[in-house]
């Protein structure tokens, strides 16, 4: 069997709503204004993850328009991380690249990363993207200045105190030589449902060879869907903490621990407070809803009576003063948000604090004293007991 030159590799569960966008964006990078992209040098490998939408009817549409087309289903969902793996598996290209099955490509990526990654001549290519949001379109670029360059790609972790290459994980934001699968570097931590790509992009920064930026947007990541795993809060968004596990076992074993750990530390601060916050603002909303007697519609103002803005005001407002009044609270008074048990946020306190002893304490120490008082707020519940929010050890 013939080898192509690119593999594409799109997991996806109940897109079907989304697909021919992205379908079509694929065959339009075969034509003159879209990059004259040969579409018979592509494999597409589709993982249909456990979905029960018209998912396979489109499939059969599109499928027979393109040269090379696997479809592989698996009856339960498995996740993005597994489905990938299934789709390295299958993937004989000289390059391999992965998309989700909500977003689509902008003309000329194809023929750009391909044409990037053979005149560079390394072993990863990483790229900007467009993120869309209803109508919005937003342009977010790869935290690297220096392009079209090989590079070493440790390059792209440092410095601790500026966003970098690692702080950009995203799987799709990119192409990769086919001989990284081989080596194992491309796979994702087996039964990750989330942060599947925290650990791999790490593992790729210290262990590939070499690895290039290009200023092409031209992935569209669609965001906002209810359905996404980021709109969601539930046992699958602590998988953050198995991810920096993993992050510290690769740092643990590599030459340059003591110069990565500030880095990591860093991130492992800024994820915490993310989740911390987001569980405070969610907890915020149960509260107002409470207090105000309003449901789920008419807290949004999308109900179609009168009173409608009149309520979604009152609950903003209800929200600000619940955010205020938590946040002043000690960690275990914080009331229940909806549809969150309690027991799913000790599971992150405790988790949270048992990593985060996994930090070298000088490391932890520094970049704890030295993050804003914000995120030393938040941040605060999942450190060890001998480390306070002043970023000092107790004497």
């Amino acid at each position: 069997m013939s080898t192509p030159l690119l593999s594409l590799i799109i997991p996806a569960k109940d897109c079907a709503e989304y697909l021919p966008t992205l379908f079509e964006s694929l065959l339009f990078q075969g034509t003159e204004p879209g990059g004259n992209f040969d579409l018979s040098a592509l494999q597409i490998i589709f993982i249909n993850d456990g979905g029960t939408d018209n998912t396979p009817e489109v499939l059969n549409e599109y499928g027979s328009r393109f040269a090379d087309f696997t479809v592989l289903t698996n009856p339960e969902a498995t996740g993005l991380a597994n489905g990938r793996n299934q789709g390295l598996e299958e993937a004989r290209g000289r390059y391999i690249q992965f998309l989700d099955g909500d977003d689509w490509l902008s003309p000329g990526l194809l023929t750009t990363l391909t044409a990037a990654i053979d005149g560079l001549g390394v072993d990863f290519v990483r790229t900007d993207h467009t993120t869309v949001l209803g109508n919005k379109r937003e342009i977010r670029r790869a935290p690297m200045a220096l392009r079209n360059r090989a590079l070493n790609p440790r390059v792209g972790i440092l410095p601790s105190h500026k966003s970098t290459m690692v702080d950009y994980p995203y799987a799709w934001a990119g192409i990769f030589d086919g001989k990284l699968r081989e080596t194992g570097m491309l796979r994702f931590p087996k039964d990750f449902m989330t942060a599947e790509d925290r650990s791999w992009i790490w593992n790729l920064h210290l262990n590939a060879e070499s690895f290039a930026v290009v200023s092409h947007p031209g992935v569209c990541y669609r965001r906002g869907l209810s359905s996404s795993l980021t709109q969601i809060f539930d046992e699958r968004q602590l998988m953050f903490l198995d991810a920096f596990e993993l992050i510290f076992d690769l740092i643990d074993n590599d030459r340059e621990r003591e110069l990565l750990y500030p880095k990591a530390a860093r991130n492992w601060l800024a994820l915490l407070h993310h989740h911390h916050k987001r569980f405070i603002d969610l907890a915020a909303h149960a509260e107002a809803m409470h207090i105000l007697g309003l449901n789920d519609s008419q807290a949004s103002g999308r109900e179609a009576d009168p009173s409608a803005g009149r309520h979604s005001q009152q609950f903003e407002d209800a929200v600000s003063l619940a955010i205020q009044r938590i946040e002043a609270q000690k960690a275990e008074q914080i009331p229940p948000a909806q549809h969150i048990p309690h027991s799913l946020i000790e599971q992150l306190r405790n988790r949270g604090q048992q990593v985060s002893a996994r930090i070298p304490r000088t490391v932890l120490l520094a970049e704890v004293a030295d993050s804003t008082t914000e995120r030393r707020s938040h941040v605060d519940w999942f450190l060890p007991s001998e480390v306070d929010v002043t970023g000092k050890a107790p004497k």
